[in-house]
């Protein structure tokens, strides 16, 4: 019995590396510093190649978490991605939504309640793998730099598939860029003004309780002198959220 299940998680195991590397080929030959090629991306049969093998996996037979992670982080964008193509060509998610983005969020009719997602058989929403699995299973705040809503204000979407073995290195280079990217965040030292995305805003209390541990939070991701002036005296700091930019990050 033993060498029955040893066998099946060696099973899976190779067919969860064999999968995120048909991933990792397809973001690698349509990424470039997080914009996406949708026109080419779209007729790539290996998304939906990628897709299938979502549809059949198994997640709960990954023993270990961060295994687990990496999957559903992985899922969500590429059933992003496969949302975009299905609707192809369009100039923002949000066109998607019944009513747009305010009433759909009301109605719960935006395209991230839809369940089109589908994962060892089960139907998902955007919504289900987001908040009520990789945010309630594995509360790890770096997710909000890895997960990508197809938009030019969210993470810039990784070329490479996310792995358990290497996943908190690349969550923590997925921070880095993210708070590096000026258009989403910038900071002003001398005024003591961080101007920060409106992901942190949104999600403030996966960071922390208040703004102040926001950045204390954020500070291991900062620029040496923009971390220790936070880390001084984090209540000298003032927040402000910059505007989110919907446009298709292509």
């Amino acid at each position: 019995m033993k060498k029955v299940l040893f066998v099946l998680m060696l099973s899976t195991a190779v067919v969860r590396a064999q999968s995120d590397n048909i991933f990792s080929d397809l973001l690698s030959q349509h990424v470039i510093d997080g914009h996406v090629d949708y026109e080419e991306l779209c007729q790539n049969d290996h998304l939906q190649t990628y897709i299938s093998q979502l549809a059949q996996s198994r997640p709960d037979s990954l023993r270990d978490k961060k295994d687990k992670l990496a999957f559903w982080i992985n899922a969500y964008n590429a059933y992003t991605l496969k949302i975009i193509c299905d609707n192809f060509p369009l100039k923002s998610i949000n066109e998607l939504h019944t009513g747009g983005l305010y009433l759909g969020s009301i109605i719960k009719k935006t395209v991230w309640h839809k369940k089109f997602a589908v994962v060892n058989g089960e139907k998902l929403s955007l919504n289900d793998i987001e908040h009520e699995i990789i945010r309630k299973k594995f509360a790890d705040p770096r997710i909000h730099f890895a997960v990508v809503c197809a938009s030019k204000s969210c993470p810039a979407l990784r070329s490479e598939a996310f792995t358990g073995s290497r996943i908190d290195q690349q969550l923590d280079e997925q921070a880095r860029v993210f708070f590096a990217d000026k258009e989403k965040n910038h900071f002003n030292a001398e005024k003591k003004l961080a101007y920060l995305s409106k992901i942190l805003d949104w999600y403030q209390r996966d960071f922390g309780k208040n703004e102040v541990e926001v950045l204390q939070y954020i500070a291991d991701f900062l620029p040496e002198k923009i971390a220790n002036s936070i880390r001084r005296n984090p209540q000298e700091w003032k927040v402000k959220y910059t505007s989110y930019d919907w446009s298709l990050n292509d």
